[in-house]
């Protein structure tokens, strides 16, 4: 037959290109190649924290002005994000990737040489909206790149810098600083994304069935579904992120930044749905797997990052652990995660991914109910086992949530898919922070004022330590009326600590029932088959 439908059979030509396509290199050397840019820039969205002290204090700026830094750049990341497929389909996903890698580049290296705080929070948000859309490009290549049944391994590739990074970047933010400067954090993304921009060039390329689009063919910018995302995910991001510090809905200015970011993305949502080519693809959720799977990675994020705050925190303020030994709690995490990450991806093509997922799922929420029992006498052992079941957890879940993911989302439509699932991710990794910080702020003050009432002389048990807390600092060479003054205050400095202890417990105990109640979702997805190799 010679006749037939020319658009029917250019869709053939197209499925059947995405079904032969292979890279042209060793999958494994591309996944490399975009690691290097990816985990650069997961890195960067939490390394700056433990800095801001001496940033701040470096450019005559204050600590709350000085949070800008990191403001801004999460709010053009976030913006970013979602269109990283539309942008991939304008520019072609190669070209794009490696202008997004140059642009961190070179911002990054602005940043590190930035004169006052205006100047840096401006290249922080260039810097924002280069690194936006590394982690889904780079997602979207990795799962291209390797065939079906080795998809796994693909995404344990991509998952050990995605959960890794915000593990150790404190850390090493820290050790930078206290090092050499402040400026070096931004600095050393610099000869990275030089070997990251080389690589890429030489080892990546576009698949055929990635049709480039342009303005001149019929592909339109959306001004009215850009203008909704950039306000809603903007004021969201600065909302979770400002909200603690402005005291939630009690300050109009988070009140106004809700309305606003309610609008637009409720508005982005319902106009991005009627268009025929939107800049976000929206339909893609109306797969249940690749819907239950973006609501678990939010969750993901809520937990990862939450208790990546929480754990620090308590190490530090409480127990009197140095920055370099809170870090050193969650390093053997970090080391569950490399190492488990290859053998949950090799465990994918054998079993179905929705029951590793509930394991993923279960070992998460023990760690957190295992930190939850945590008290002011717990070991430095204690606290490094809690976090190595999380991190066993966390390797059992990000790899098998993905594969599910995309189990049944067209080739063609991956970078679509990839930037919502990550974008997902991020936000819930803003609200799991903002959650955890208002918890131990509220619940402390809360607990403290339900401890101190039982603080009374007419309280027997009070009075016994009062009595043992002026023995202890006269024993210690404290006049006795001296020590009769100041016992109290001591008492109710133990009370504060208990009272914070308290609510540490809370939000350990938040975050474990959140991640618990994910589990019957499970049982909601497809079957997504395991696919073994061709053959075997």
């Amino acid at each position: 037959m010679t006749g037939g439908d020319p658009q029917g059979n250019a869709a053939e030509d197209l499925a059947a290109q995405a079904l032969e396509w292979k890279p042209a290199v060793n999958p494994f050397i591309i996944a490399l190649t975009v690691m290097l840019a990816t985990f650069m820039e997961v890195l960067d969205t939490s390394v700056a924290n433990v800095s801001l002290p001496h940033i701040a204090g470096n450019l005559s700026a204050s600590i709350d002005e000085s949070t800008w830094v990191l403001t801004s750049y999460l709010v053009s990341n976030a913006i970013v994000l979602p269109l990283s497929g539309w942008f991939s389909a304008l520019f072609g996903r190669k070209r794009f990737y490696m202008t997004c890698v140059f642009l961190f580049s070179c911002s990054s290296l602005l940043c590190g040489l930035a004169p006052n705080l205006g100047s840096l929070v401006f290249f922080r948000v260039l810097q924002g909206i280069g690194g936006g859309a590394l982690q889904p490009v780079s997602q979207a290549i990795l799962f291209e790149s390797f065939p079906r049944h080795r998809r796994g391994m693909a995404m344990a590739f991509y998952g050990m810098g995605v959960v890794l990074a915000p593990i150790i970047g404190p850390t090493l933010g820290g050790w930078i600083t206290d090092s050499f400067s402040w400026r070096w954090i931004f600095l050393i993304n610099v000869p990275v994304g030089a070997i990251s921009m080389s690589l890429t060039a030489l080892l990546i390329f576009d698949p055929p069935y990635l049709v480039r689009k342009s303005l001149r063919t019929g592909l339109k910018i959306d001004y009215v579904g850009l203008g909704f995302l950039c306000v809603g995910l903007g004021c969201l991001q600065v909302l979770l992120d400002k909200g603690e510090r402005e005291d939630w809905f009690e300050s109009r200015w988070i009140v106004e930044m809700s309305v606003l970011a309610a609008i637009g993305l409720v508005g982005a949502i319902f106009w991005e749905l009627r268009q025929k080519d939107p800049m976000v693809e929206l339909r893609l959720l109306r797969d249940r797997n690749f819907a239950l799977a973006t609501l678990i990675m939010f969750m993901l994020g809520v937990v990862l990052y939450g208790s990546t705050v929480l754990l620090p925190i308590f190490l530090q303020t409480l127990m009197g652990y140095t920055a370099m030994l809170s870090g050193l709690v969650l390093s053997p995490g970090g080391l569950v995660v490399l190492f488990a990450m290859p053998l949950v991806g090799r465990l994918v093509s054998r079993y179905e991914a929705r029951w590793l997922v509930m394991f993923g799922l279960t070992m998460a929420s023990f760690s957190l109910f295992y930190m939850a029992r945590f008290n002011l006498n717990v070991d430095f052992h204690t606290a490094v086992a809690s976090r190595m079941i999380q991190g066993l957890g966390m390797a059992f879940l990000f790899v098998p949530v993905n594969t599910v993911a995309f189990y049944f989302i067209p080739r063609e439509k991956m970078s679509n898919a990839t930037g919502i699932i990550n974008l997902a991710r991020n936000i819930g990794g803003g609200f799991g922070i903002a959650v955890v910080t208002t918890i131990l702020s509220r619940h402390t003050q809360t607990h403290l004022s339900v401890l101190t009432e039982h603080a009374s002389l007419y309280n027997p048990a009070y009075r016994i330590a009062l009595q043992g807390a002026t023995q202890t600092l006269i024993q210690h060479g404290v006049a006795s009326a001296q020590a009769a003054a100041q016992a109290p205050g001591l008492i109710y400095g133990l009370i504060q600590r208990q009272a914070a202890m308290l609510a540490f417990i809370d939000a350990f105990r938040l975050l474990g029932s959140a991640f618990f109640l994910m589990t019957p979702l499970i049982f909601l997805m497809k079957k997504a088959k395991p696919q073994r190799k061709p053959g075997g």
